[in-house]
């Protein structure tokens, strides 16, 4: 935890890709708990202020941790500009506030195949930006369960220009960014809650100016008391623990991968409705949700058949690194602890 490289091969010991999925699917399901709660029961109607109060929260938790010596060291500033982190931690805020406008804006169908174009638009963009190259048996698999995925849960598209053009809007920063966590973390030696910690007040800025424009006016007269201020605040805990594991899901496996879990958690969700209280998605949706997991489990069989060849591209390029590191320094003849 002394050094940048000591706490990423920690991370990747400890928090391998199946822990770390397992870990943001069981999160992301209980934070819709909380925030129907929150934006329910609680009546608190402002989703960019509470993710203003999720992210504040996260980055009060992570000065914690800092202040006890529990925070990863993050790798020096030279490894990576500053310009690389503003862009992270905007394009975060900006994702996550038009992801709002598209949904107050918009039916759930439409919102929901917003939702399924990120898919094709980071392979596109991973292929422009990184030459990063996916088989056609995985576009393949990729396409069934996007149709499956929309067969299962898109049952209204109601069109509505100006959210038509916010969804499109929000698709490629959400792509963007996933692209980025991923990246950033398996190129270079950042941990999950090291980048958090660096990008966390940017985002928290960019949510500042965002609130004023997005958010109904009244958030001033909100009645805080105690039970909405337990409510808010556990879920601002799920919201830092939602935000850690995605960062360490992406960074163990891919932002494809993590795409196709936000699919399965939808699936999920709709079976699960079916399942415990008895909703009647339709025999069409159902059909639709048996596809999209035949097909999300071939993929997953697929990934898991060839980790050692995504491994060994990373090591290389860590390895590399790490070479250019010590040539550059040769002359300093420093010992880095491990």
């Amino acid at each position: 935890m002394h050094t940048s490289e000591g706490a990423k091969r920690q991370q990747q010991r400890i928090c391998g890709p199946v822990v770390a999925m397992s870990f943001n699917f069981v999160v992301a399901v209980s934070i819709i708990m909380a925030n129907k709660l929150v934006m329910g029961r609680v009546g608190f109607n402002y989703p960019v202020a509470l993710s203003l109060i999720h992210y504040a929260v996260a980055w009060l938790l992570m000065a914690l941790l800092r202040a006890f010596s529990l925070l990863p060291v993050a790798p020096p500033s030279k490894s990576t500009p500053f310009s690389s982190l503003f862009l992270l931690g905007a394009v975060m805020s900006l994702s996550t506030g038009l992801a709002n406008i598209s949904l107050k804006h918009n039916s759930i169908g439409f919102y929901q195949m917003a939702k399924i174009a990120v898919t094709p638009t980071i392979v596109l963009a991973e292929f422009m930006i990184l030459k990063k190259r996916v088989s056609l048996k995985k576009v393949i698999i990729l396409g069934v369960v996007s149709a499956g995925v929309a067969v299962a849960t898109v049952t209204d598209l109601e069109f509505n220009l100006f959210g038509a053009c916010v969804a499109l809007a929000w698709v490629v920063p959400s792509a963007i960014n996933k692209i980025l966590w991923s990246n950033m973390q398996q190129t270079s030696n950042w941990t999950a809650l090291a980048l958090m910690w660096k990008t966390t007040p940017i985002t928290v800025f960019f949510f500042m100016a965002l609130m004023p424009l997005l958010d109904p006016p009244g958030i001033f007269a909100f009645s805080w008391n105690l039970n909405s201020t337990s409510a808010i605040f556990i879920s601002a805990i799920f919201g830092f623990l939602l935000q850690w594991s995605g960062a360490l899901a992406l960074g163990a496996t891919s932002a494809t991968s993590h795409v196709v879990l936000g699919q399965f958690k939808t699936i999920v969700i709709m079976l699960g409705g079916y399942i415990l209280f008895n909703s009647d998605p339709g025999p069409v949706s159902l059909c639709g949700a048996f596809v999209a997991l035949c097909g999300m489990s071939y993929y997953t069989y697929l990934n898991l058949h060839s980790p050692m060849e995504s491994g060994a591209q990373t090591s290389k390029l860590l390895k590399l690194k790490t070479i250019e590191d010590g040539e550059n320094h040769a002359d300093t003849k420093t010992v880095d602890s491990v």
